[in-house]
């Protein structure tokens, strides 16, 4: 019936209606009265909170690349830490947990939101997920989208632009903190895995994009990389920290991404 009304339809007409009919499902009803909505209102003081908290101070935003089990995590015991997505699998192991968690992708956050409402540190998550995690006194609603501008906000209050990785999203969060230096680990930025980015599939076994072989085991959905995009997205990172002084550099052990300058992970300690 969709390839027989397309075919019907103008083609102007048809990509006017596309383009709002996504435009709404992506963001329009996300939005749509949160303005009225306890949970925004509440999310919005407690991001204020965070404006400049960590003024001049350096911090790490932590990857899952399979290169974190070639890293020696316990040094980071002291540190301000930023930890994305499942990271929390190994906080067992560290006997410690990251200072913060970012998570913003709908997979990630509908198959595992259980573990992330276990999860006792602030937790910036996006606007989407706030049915799946309503109520959790630990959870900050972001407003995060994937559809619209690419650019970079060092304003958190206001939307956020995801740039094809969560990681990007922490990179704004922490640069809205005010921290001089970040400092990248575990971002691999290379994947076993491929096929069309963005696309949804599902594992049929152990998990060899990331730390752990159940990170996205056998039966879950996730979305393929979309490295190009997230480069994009990177070298925006990299220009809006520069022009204010500040400085993002990349300590993860062999890892592929070439937009921020390297450093030794070790020498940083």
């Amino acid at each position: 019936m969709k390839a027989f009304i397309k075919k019907i339809t103008p083609q102007p007409i048809w990509k006017i209606g596309s383009d709002g009919y996504w435009a709404w499902r992506n963001r329009g009803r996300h939005t749509f009265l949160r303005g009225l909505d306890p949970r925004w209102q509440a999310s919005q003081r407690a991001l204020e909170s965070y404006r400049d908290k960590h003024k001049g101070q350096r911090c790490f935003i932590i990857g899952n690349g399979p290169s974190l089990r070639q890293t020696d995590l316990t040094k980071l015991r002291s540190e301000t830490t930023f930890g994305l997505n499942r990271i929390y699998l190994a906080f067992p192991e560290l006997g410690f947990t990251t200072t913060y968690l970012v998570a913003v992708n709908d997979l990630v956050l509908e198959q595992c939101h259980a573990d992330f409402r276990a999860l006792e540190m602030p937790k910036f998550i996006t606007w989407r997920a706030r049915k799946v995690l309503s109520g959790d006194p630990k959870t900050i609603f972001v407003d995060t989208d994937f559809t619209g501008a690419e650019n970079f906000n060092g304003d958190a209050r206001g939307r956020i632009y995801e740039g094809f990785t969560v990681t990007y999203v922490a990179l704004q969060l922490a640069y809205f903190m005010g921290f001089d230096q970040v400092i990248l680990i575990g971002v691999d930025h290379n994947f076993t895995t491929q096929g069309p980015a963005n696309q949804a599939v599902v594992s049929q076994g152990e998990d060899p994009n990331h730390f752990a072989p159940n990170y996205f085991g056998a039966g879950f959905k996730w979305q393929l990389p979309d490295l190009e995009g997230s480069e994009r997205a990177y070298r925006m990172a990299r220009r809006a920290y520069e022009s204010a002084g500040r400085a993002v550099v990349d300590a993860t052990v062999g890892g592929k991404l070439t937009v921020f300058p390297k450093v030794d992970y070790n020498s940083l300690f």
